[in-house]
């Protein structure tokens, strides 16, 4: 029982969960994806789609409840077929879930999980929120781009125009309140960046480290308390000057319900830090990784085809089991310390892990949202079913599987870091 309350992911998680809670609850981040919809030129409707449909992850649940529906609408409005609009916000949103150009709850919550996994190897080793941040920023442009061709050149053409019965819709626009609140929201925002950049920028800055860097500010090491009070004073303005929250209550009740959805993380916590201490006691998690990599090292596999090995079975995985975190808690203490005694990084086995997990999702009828994207497309289609989703979504993984794996393989032969401080070896 003493492995639970120092287990990495559950002090960092239940932060971020706070902060991006009130967000959520006071409609900032649904009203911030709404307007970037509606303000988008037609010509990049698509692009724009599936990319809020990426960034949707920030707040949880969000994209499968409101972008994937969202699309049919502005697609059928369009005069284009609802149902590709909603493949195209089905490949961002839960196809690209991993992505981001922002930090979420996921990369908190995986990277307390390996490193737990890592310290098997190291004890003292640490995995930052931020280990993946710059490939999965830029692996979120890449997976917009991705998901737009395919819709364009492959979906659409396929589907063909809608012949169905279902009217179009009204889209409703932002009343001057919610406008309101976005656009102080927004100078909250820029208020934050600028109170960064005035400790960081200067020589000696208050915000720098204490060798004068950036890279080692308390900034950067304790990004999740800076993310709770960034989102939570965004999420306060924009709750009270749209009208979502009207007593001080309304912020705690956000915090709570965002509390509600960790309960299955909780039991998640409790059995992998049994997991990972009974690895440990036993030493069986070593004894692996030992046997594993000394394996790896006599058939000299070389690390190309040991990436592409590991995201096709982290795939497949994904087809039967949809948490993401129970596959980390299971994978990692196997995968992450026969990488490490390999030379590579627990940062790279995680963002090999998230690639692999991201592109079959939409092809796994153990999603726990399949049944409900059934629904949606059955609003449109009658006959849809669960082998017309995986039909129309199988070019997305395909194609997402092979340029988003080419992208990691250029970013380890180029040597580039995959985040703050989180290099591609490590020194076995």
């Amino acid at each position: 029982m003493t492995t639970i309350p120092g287990s990495p992911p559950l002090g960092i998680v239940m932060v971020a969960t706070l902060g991006l809670g009130v967000t959520e609850s006071s409609g900032l981040v649904k009203t911030g994806i709404n307007e970037l919809l509606l303000k988008a030129p037609k010509k990049w409707i698509t692009f724009m789609i599936v990319l809020t449909g990426i960034l949707s992850n920030l707040a949880s649940d969000l994209g499968y409840i409101l972008i994937i529906p969202l699309a049919g609408v502005i697609f059928h409005t369009l005069g284009r077929n609802p149902l590709a609009g909603m493949s195209a916000a089905f490949a961002g949103v839960s196809g690209g879930f991993s992505a981001n150009l922002l930090i979420g709850t996921i990369d908190p919550l995986l990277a307390g999980l390996s490193t737990e996994a890592a310290r098997i190897i190291d004890p003292e080793y640490y995995v930052m929120p931020t280990a993946n941040y710059y490939f999965m920023a830029a692996s979120t442009i890449l997976i917009a781009f991705v998901g737009t061709w395919v819709t364009l050149k492959w979906i659409e053409p396929r589907l063909g125009s809608y012949t169905g019965t279902v009217e179009p819709e009204k889209i409703e626009h932002l009343s001057k309140a919610e406008v309101k609140g976005l656009k102080e929201a927004l100078v909250t925002l820029l208020l934050w960046i600028a109170v960064f950049a005035i400790g960081l920028i200067p020589d000696n800055g208050v915000l720098r480290g204490a060798d004068n860097s950036v890279l080692h500010s308390p900034l950067l090491k304790g990004f999740i308390a800076i993310l709770f009070l960034m989102a939570s004073s965004m999420g306060i303005i924009y709750g009270y000057l749209s009208g979502s929250f009207k007593k001080h209550d309304d912020i705690l009740k956000g915090m709570a319900t965002s509390f509600m959805s960790m309960v299955a993380f909780l039991v998640l916590v409790f059995y992998a830090a049994q997991f990972v201490a009974w690895f440990k006691w036993s030493n069986l998690g070593l004894l692996i990784a030992i046997k594993g990599a000394t394996l790896l090292h006599s058939i000299n596999l070389g690390l190309i085809p040991l990436v592409i090995l590991f995201i096709i079975f982290s795939g497949f995985i994904n087809l039967f089991m949809g948490s993401a975190s129970a596959k980390c808690a299971i994978m990692g203490p196997v995968f992450i310390p026969i990488f490490m005694l390999l030379g590579y990084s627990p940062e790279l086995s995680q963002a090999i892990f998230r690639i692999g997990d991201s592109i079959t999702n939409i092809i796994s009828s153990m999603m726990s949202f399949f049944a409900l994207i059934i629904v949606y497309y059955q609003k449109y289609d009658k006959k849809a079913g669960i082998g017309t989703i995986i039909s129309t979504m199988l070019p997305y993984t395909m194609a997402s599987f092979i340029l988003w794996t080419l992208l990691l393989i250029a970013w380890i032969l180029l040597k580039l870091p995959l985040g703050h401080e989180a290099s591609i070896l490590y020194p076995a």
